[in-house]
């Protein structure tokens, strides 16, 4: 299956359907920084940004078509592993899983966006973990997700520094100016997920040790954080700007991405 034509294409507008959510939450994060009437969103928002857009529509329905494709292609990584090889680790294979499932839940948002339905509180933490709170043992469930967050946070940060995601591309088809720019755009965009990961996930711990599910964020309420610190205008810019190379080292994978 996964050396099927159709199953590559799909997976490679994925790429490119991933790497255009990041762009978008990148540049409103950019222009709040800015203060340029941008504002702080996640996944969420960036899919109602572009349902709001000109050809709206049309441009909503590829990108659920591309969420779908992404989807599919983590799933598969993580019942296969890199390919019919399977050479990658368990610690790949759960972090496929967990991908595989927010983009389903993100192509679900994006078909009730689509519909005009409600797209419930997936946005909202700080709902999400006060119902967390009410069930057995959920004060330490939300504990775990921030450590979880925490860890998903700190192998980004791994990724950024070893730049080990350069082996999963097809670096010899690339001229050397290009082979640059993806190292150096990937390693920006994942040192800028790691820092709104570990901001998700320390917010997660301290909601948890407070008994307080306000304190809990998700992405856009890591970034307002971060618009609130010392310099926070700054440091949002830079975030944003890691954001953005995220979004352009994603589409250029959707080229060069070995899957």
């Amino acid at each position: 299956m996964s050396n099927s034509s159709p199953f590559e294409w799909l997976s490679r507008a994925g790429f490119i359907a991933r790497g255009l959510v990041y762009i978008i939450i990148g540049v409103l994060a950019a222009k709040l920084a800015l203060r340029a009437g941008g504002r702080a969103t996640d996944q969420e928002g960036a899919l109602k940004t572009v349902a709001h857009q000109p050809f709206g529509k049309t441009l909503l329905i590829l990108l659920a078509v591309g969420v779908a494709g992404y989807a599919l292609w983590r799933f598969v990584r993580a019942a296969l592993g890199h390919g019919p090889e399977g050479t990658d680790s368990g610690w790949d294979r759960v972090m496929a899983l967990s991908s595989g499932l927010v983009y389903t839940l993100l192509f679900v948002i994006a078909v009730k966006i689509l519909l005009g339905s409600p797209t419930g509180t997936t946005s909202h933490a700080d709902k999400t973990t006060a119902g967390v709170f009410g069930w057995p043992g959920g004060t330490w469930i939300v504990g775990l997700a921030g450590l979880v967050f925490i860890g998903a946070g700190l192998y980004q940060g791994y990724r950024a520094v070893s730049q080990d995601f350069v082996e999963d591309s097809k670096t010899e088809q690339m001229r050397p100016e290009i082979r640059r720019w993806h190292a150096r755009l990937g390693s920006l965009g994942y040192a800028s997920r790691m820092v709104v990961s570990c901001l998700v996930g320390v917010f997660l711990i301290k909601a948890a040790i407070d008994f307080d599910p306000k304190a809990a964020v998700g992405i856009d309420g890591a970034l307002a954080k971060v618009s609130h610190q010392s310099y926070g205008h700054f440091l949002l810019g830079v975030v944003a700007a890691g954001l953005i190379a995220f979004g352009v080292y994603s589409i250029m994978d959707a080229r060069y991405r070995r899957i």
